[in-house]
Formats: structure tokens, sequence, C-alpha cells
């Protein structure tokens, strides 16, 4: 059958089948397969596929522009350093909404980030910048204020807490351990450990009971000295084995060191008073 004489839906078809098929061929794509009655409409998955060769064409141009010329070389945004304290944070709201507007956002993960920092940020330096020049309707090119001036502090403790006490304290295996190193690991009286040693006397104390609650887990200092960072805290627990509840309670040490080829940090110390590994 001639294409013309296909109705728009089988022509949307035959045409994504063969976009699909260009850019498996061209851009090594993967199109899983999905059930009948979960396939997008056929308009649809036209746009997206049209949006996706569009894209990879532009990228392959390799064409740079600075962040001050995407977003239209605005001149009505005032220096940093002569906005007064009161207005910093309706005119980071005036810059962020506007930057937006033209596809670039800024944000930071830290929270220590003032938003007049932001402002002079992207005034001062993020303006100069170059980024990929890709235009897609409604694609946002973002930004993260941290990986510029990384908040070490914050992130320390942020590992600490979140990807280290937090998966110790739940009832599910830990598994992920991607924050620690792979050996030389210590833990209470445990010495030269490696990462999946590390996991396993963890998890024996997991199964030691039928379930675990953290109820309260604080972090009370971040000590950094050069390639060395000690977060320290307290900790609460409520454990039951056999309807029987079991509260455990201490103060945490979690001790990172810094990879200078890398510039990660990894945990290599753990302390955790009130609990017999």
């Amino acid at each position: 059958m001639a294409i013309n004489q296909l109705n728009e839906d089988e022509q949307l078809h035959a045409e994504n089948d063969f976009l699909k098929m260009k850019l498996m061929l061209e851009r090594g794509a993967n199109f899983a397969s999905i059930d009948d009655e979960k396939e997008l409409p056929p308009e649809v998955e036209n746009e997206f596929l049209k949006h996706i060769e569009e894209f990879e064409r532009q990228w392959d141009a390799h064409k740079r522009i600075k962040v001050f010329d995407k977003i239209q070389r605005p001149t009505h945004f005032l220096p940093s350093a002569s906005i007064p304290d009161d207005q910093v944070e309706k005119s980071w709201e005036e810059l962020s909404a506007y930057m937006r507007e033209h596809g670039v956002h800024l944000d930071a993960c830290s929270p220590n980030v003032s938003k007049r920092e932001l402002y002079r940020f992207a005034t001062e330096e993020l303006f100069e910048y170059e980024m990929d020049d890709i235009n897609m309707p409604g694609m946002m090119s973002g930004f993260i204020y941290d990986e510029f001036y990384p908040d070490i502090v914050y992130d320390n403790t942020v590992i600490a807490t979140d990807h280290c006490m937090r998966f110790i304290f739940r009832t599910e295996p830990m598994e992920w351990m991607h924050y620690f190193k792979c050996e030389g690991l210590q833990f209470n009286r445990h010495a030269s450990l490696t990462n999946n040693e590390l996991k396993a006397i963890i998890n024996r104390f997991k199964l030691a009971y039928d379930e675990i609650t953290l109820e309260s887990l604080e972090n009370t200092a971040c000590v950094l000295q050069d390639t060395h960072c000690e977060v320290t805290g307290n900790y609460e627990v409520r454990a039951m084995l056999n309807n029987n509840v079991f509260r455990l309670s201490g103060q945490w040490h979690v001790f990172l060191e810094k990879d200078t080829d890398t510039d990660y940090w990894c945990i290599h110390r753990l302390q955790i008073s009130g609990i017999n590994f």
C-alpha cells in the first residue's frame, strides 16, 4: 500500500517507525516495547521523536553561547552591591524569573547560599559562562551554584546523615555503599574492613530485630581540616523483636577523607555508641 493511501494515524505510525529506525541506526537509540494499552498516541510520539532528532542535530553543531547572550543581554539588572538589603530577595526573584523565561535556571543545594550571593554569582560570573547553544521548546538549562562553589561542610553533613546513618537505622538490608571507601574501613572495634565486610556487620544488626524505626537523628557538629572531616550527632531508635520494644540511643561519628585525585569525599570510619555491633 502506498504511503498516501494510509489514513492519518497509519501515516503517523509509519513516520514514527521510520524516525525510530533512523535514530537507532544513526544514534544507537533503543526503544523499549510497551503494552498496547500503554502506547503513546502517535501524534505525541511523533512530536517526541522529532524533538530528539532536532536535539541531536543541534548537539552535533557544537555551538556555544554565553549565558548573557542566551538570555538576550539584559541591561536592567543592577549590580549586586548597589541593591539595599530589603530589596535583595525581590531582585533575585525577578532575575531568576527572567532567566527561566529565557531557558536558564540557577539554584543552590546548600541552604547557606544567600539570595544576594545567588544574584551576585548570576550577574558577575554566570552571565559570562559559555553553555551549549541548543534551542528546543520548553528546554531548560540548569546550573547549580554548589558545582562552582561547593559547601563541603553541608555536603559532608548530608553524606553522613542521609547516606550513612539513615541507611544503617532502617529495617531493610544495607546495599548501597556509594559513599564508603572500598577497603581499610573502621567501625567501632572492627578495623581494616572491606566495603562488603562492613555491610555484613550492619546487616547482622538489622537481622536481630523484626523492625527498626529511627525516631530521631540530628547532627551537632561538622569539623573540616584539609582533607579530613568529622561529622557528629545523636540518634534514637525504637527496635521491635517478638512484640518487645527496645530503645537504642547514643552518639555517632562519621569520618570522611578527600580523595585528592577525584576530589570526592568518602567515609572511612564510623563510631556509634549505644549498640554492640
